[in-house]
């Protein structure tokens, strides 16, 4: 795995490591037992501060995503992918086709960013969670809990 940071996104360094480190846990790119690159190697591959990516695992492992094994290195614990979001699934492979298309209407990167963001805003922010008895509302994405009596 290697990071890719961007300095002018305004998120921090730290941030963007968990930010990536949890895609590739939904893609499956990372998997329960594979090692994540140590400090060091972060540090070589993205110049960012080792204690940035020290950081960054600290947040993972607090949210149960890793773990530290001292002397071998930081271990992936559990992953978030379902089988919906690998790279080999039915929807994926629709919206790489969709990508190409956009792409091939002369749409630039930056326009396809807010399309998709507009489309998940109108398809997730002003609905309810079913499972979780969340609500979000509008753009603000604040989230509240109800019950649900059970």
């Amino acid at each position: 795995m290697e990071y890719r940071i961007d300095r002018r996104s305004g998120v921090p360094a730290f941030q963007q490591i968990v930010q990536q480190t949890k895609q590739a846990l939904r893609l499956g790119v990372l998997v329960p037992g594979d090692r994540l690159p140590t400090a060091k190697e972060v540090a070589e591959t993205s110049t960012v501060n080792p204690n940035t990516t020290l950081k960054a695992y600290r947040e993972l492992e607090r949210e149960g995503l890793v773990e530290p094994r001292p002397g071998q290195g930081t271990f992936v614990r559990r992953t978030l992918g379902r089988p919906e979001t690998g790279t080999d699934s039915p929807l994926y492979a629709e919206l790489v086709a969709w990508m190409s298309k956009a792409a091939g209407a002369g749409l630039e990167q930056e326009d396809v960013t807010a399309l998709v963001a507009s489309a998940m805003e109108k398809q997730y922010a002003a609905g309810t969670t079913a499972a979780t008895g969340s609500t979000t509302s509008g753009s603000t994405g604040a989230t509240t809990t109800r019950s649900t009596g059970e």
